[in-house]
């Protein structure tokens, strides 16, 4: 059953989540395709940004990852710019907002260092747009790792697999009646034809 939250704002924010390789930028591109071909204006984008902050964390990954702490506090400083500059004037314009991964990644890869993933959730949602959809693309660790692999990405700090599979269980963990899993194991023509599905139910209980 689909259950739609009343957010008031005339956009819709789609957030994909899920553990490297699990294909959620090859679905970003798919839905974005589909929701312009049925009239709609969409805003894509990505975090990390490819701002101040974003681009520190990105740089981290390879060079060696920062405590906890102090990642969280560039993951919130990041998002709040992105929020700020991006994802609430899409909103405020009714475009659908296409994102590759938020605060619930922060929650996920922060959690797996020993932060609380509910008190991530908690802080960022004080500041940061709900989603009205959330599709959680889930892969196991080891089948993520070898997509990287094939597509000649080198691995970086956050794609070690004993820790992603507890990323992957802290993901697994999160219960919001928007928070839909996929298994991402699929051919990606079929993850897309199940996304789109469900986002044409949300966006029809939501019309």
């Amino acid at each position: 059953m689909i259950e739609v939250q009343a957010t008031g704002r005339p956009g819709f924010l789609l957030v994909l989540e899920g553990i490297d390789g699990a294909g959620k930028s090859t679905l970003q591109r798919s839905l974005a395709e589909w929701c312009r071909g049925r009239g709609h204006t969409v805003a894509t984008s990505r975090e990390p940004t490819s701002g101040p902050h974003g681009k520190k964390l990105r740089e981290s990954a390879m060079t060696g990852r920062k405590p906890p702490e102090e990642e969280l506090e560039l993951f919130i400083a990041d998002r709040r710019e992105h929020v700020r500059d991006v994802i609430a004037p899409a909103l405020a314009r009714g475009e659908i907002v296409l994102l590759d991964r938020y605060y619930f990644s922060t929650a996920a890869y922060q959690g797996a260092r020993g932060l609380d993933p509910e008190a991530i959730i908690a802080a960022n949602e004080a500041f940061a747009p709900t989603p009205d959809l959330v599709l959680l693309l889930d892969l196991d660790p080891a089948s993520g790792c070898e997509r990287i692999h094939t597509r000649g990405s080198r691995p970086d700090g956050f794609e070690d697999r004993a820790y992603l599979d507890e990323v992957r269980r802290i993901f697994r963990a999160i219960a919001r009646p928007y928070f839909h899993r996929l298994d991402a194991s699929r051919a990606p023509e079929e993850v897309a034809a199940t996304a789109q599905a469900l986002l044409a139910a949300v966006l029809a209980a939501r019309a």
